[in-house]
């Protein structure tokens, strides 16, 4: 990458700094490369999240789509806006093939917020995880040398199982915002009118066993993801998986609180995540092949838009190693002299 890479990639970072710290912490062990371009693509759907997610009435945010699909269009044309988030995701773009399909499903879902769309059961919500978070998993997986269709449907399906954990997490947030993403069919089940509770939202038995069930399908489709991660290159995969752990464990704080998710927000504490983050490095390397269910049919358009890809080539387990407890190594020189508590700053919730 190019030094003006670089430069707008040290904007990226700071942008995230302010509120995406889990990623940060994850792709702390990813290995520099595929962290580099990861932060460039989370920048990027950062920024076009906040540009849709304004309060400036249907009319600004239908001009607010129509100027991400131009921006998008121009990255892909390689004459990206004279932005750090736009020209560090064209870099990225270029590097790795990305096809247009995947982040125009990210802008499909957004554009499904903003039209306020409903989900009325689990495969119509899984078909909105698809495309906000699903995509995600399908890039980053470009980005680590995925290239197999099996490995891909897993990354996918590790986006999907995270989106699953920020509904949960966020019942009472999106409530507050007019904003409802639980099925709503799991809802009338529980005895639960989903427009009236909308109308004066309020957290009861009832909403928790609801969101219990999110919950249980995303630690699903986490077991699921799991079995993928042996397919990944050994150095990538104590990245996505501290990303698992930590977005897991969102889920278990709600649990904690009785499935409670409206009075307050969940979270996970500094001093938890650097035991996940260290959890995840030991078990990248004992971790074996597992059988889980198939990956749900809702990414399938995702898989489809990789195309034809060649086998994938076995990873070193001897390099990683070596290279996990160089960086480890490196880590500890830092906290010693005095960043340690930077660090955990930075990995606040």
């Amino acid at each position: 990458m190019s030094p003006d890479f670089h430069q707008d990639l040290a904007e990226c970072r700071r942008l995230l700094g302010d509120g995406s710290r889990s990623f940060l912490a994850a792709s702390r062990i990813l290995p520099r490369e595929v962290a580099r371009a990861a932060c460039a693509l989370y920048a990027f759907c950062r920024l076009a999240d906040d540009s849709v997610d304004r309060d400036d009435g249907p009319e600004g945010r239908d001009q607010a789509l129509a100027d991400l699909h131009e921006r998008l269009d121009l990255i892909y044309a390689g004459a990206p806006r004279p932005t750090p988030a736009d020209r560090a995701f064209a870099a990225v773009v270029a590097r790795y093939g990305l096809p247009q399909a995947w982040p125009r499903a990210l802008l499909e879902g957004f554009e499904w917020d903003a039209r306020g769309r409903q989900y009325e059961d689990l495969s119509q919500l899984r078909d909105y995880a698809a495309r906000v978070a699903g995509s995600v998993g399908a890039m980053m997986a470009r980005m680590m040398g995925v290239q197999c269709h099996a490995a891909l449907a897993r990354a996918c399906e590790l986006g999907i199982a995270m989106q699953l954990t920020n509904i949960a997490r966020d019942v009472g947030d999106d409530a507050r915002l007019g904003r409802l993403y639980l099925p709503r069919s799991w809802m009338r089940e529980a005895g639960i009118d989903p427009d009236a509770w909308l109308a004066q939202p309020s957290f009861s038995p009832a909403l928790a066993s609801v969101v219990q069930r999110l919950l249980e399908e995303a630690d699903r489709r986490y077991r699921g993801a799991s079995a993928g991660m042996t397919s990944l290159p050994m150095g990538c995969r104590p990245g996505i998986r501290a990303a698992a752990l930590l977005y897991a464990d969102i889920g278990r704080a709600v649990r904690r609180h009785g499935f409670d998710s409206f009075s307050a927000r969940a979270y996970v504490r500094a001093a938890r995540k650097l035991q996940l983050v260290s959890w995840a490095a030991l078990g990248s390397v004992l971790a074996g092949p597992r059988q889980e269910a198939a990956p749900p049919h809702e990414i399938e358009f995702l898989v489809e838009a990789a195309g034809v890809l060649a086998a994938p080539r076995p990873a070193s387990s001897l390099e990683f190693v070596l290279d996990l407890f160089e960086r480890l190594e490196r880590r500890d020189r830092g906290l010693t002299q005095g960043v340690g508590s930077s660090v955990t700053a930075q990995m606040q919730v």
